[in-house]
């Protein structure tokens, strides 16, 4: 047997040997190719549904910084309400203690050193309206230019600058402030409309205030009787309207020109 015939088997053996490798390279390809188009089939819907999702949170999220941004602007618009009803509260009084110090006849510096504060810095605000007072400083204040009738002043200026307490006290029954402050500056505002009594001496301001005292003391006497009668008469009114008949068994007779009268005895 020759060399070439010896050589044919194994030349045919390498060759089946090399065919079946690649198929199996092939076959393990073609294995990888479909497990990738598998994964990449299952990660679709994922991508899309986590898409879904990041829109519906980012959604969700609008909607609750909505939510919170309109409830801080409601509790921001009661605040400013608040805030614009204590400032005209404090202007108010700001130009009434204004008015006070002025008809008492003191400079700020002047009352500033009567209630002890340190510069007039703070009265001035005070009467601004863009500083507050405390309590204690409405006490002092009472005791200067006011303490001869303190109650009405202290009740005016604490509705003003401290609302919580004046509810204490609303609540005791003191609900009359703003009657009472605006009849305070009636009565200011007639000194102050004449110029002549600022360059009045002291003994004729003096006697000018003893007459308005006794013609006012006087005019409330009359007033105060006067409205006396009438509330009487207005209770008698309604009174009868209620019982026409009571009035007729009271006076214990019938009205005259009735029928069955009988002629006085002469």
């Amino acid at each position: 047997m020759s060399e070439n015939d010896k050589d044919q088997p194994s030349r045919a053996s390498r060759r089946a040997l090399q065919d079946t490798l690649l198929d199996a390279l092939h076959a393990m390809r073609s294995m990888e190719e479909i497990k990738e188009l598998e994964t990449a089939s299952d990660q679709e819907p994922k991508d899309s549904d986590g898409l879904i999702d990041r829109l519906t949170n980012l959604t969700g999220s609008a909607i609750r910084f909505g939510v919170r941004a309109t409830d801080t602007s409601m509790r921001v618009g009661r605040a400013l309400i608040n805030s614009q009803d204590q400032l005209r509260a404090m202007l108010t009084a700001g130009q009434s203690l204004k008015d006070i110090r002025e008809v008492a006849g003191l400079t700020l510096s002047e009352m500033s050193e009567a209630l002890d504060l340190r510069d007039k810095s703070v009265l001035e605000a005070i009467e601004d309206g863009t500083s507050t007072l405390s309590f204690e400083l409405i006490l002092r204040l009472a005791a200067l230019i006011a303490r001869n009738d303190p109650i009405p002043f202290i009740m005016r200026t604490t509705r003003n600058y401290n609302p919580e307490v004046w509810q204490i006290l609303n609540d005791w029954g003191v609900g009359r402030l703003p009657l009472q402050f605006e009849r305070e500056r009636e009565f200011i505002n007639i000194f102050r409309r004449h110029d002549d009594a600022r360059n009045l001496s002291d003994e004729g301001f003096q006697k000018v205030l003893e007459f308005t005292r006794q013609s006012f003391e006087m005019s409330l006497h009359f007033v105060e009787e006067q409205e006396k009668q009438v509330a009487e008469l207005k209770a008698t009114y309604a009174e009868n309207l209620s019982d026409p008949a009571a009035e007729t068994t009271k006076l214990g007779k019938k009205p005259p020109g009735t029928r069955g009268s009988k002629p006085s005895a002469k």
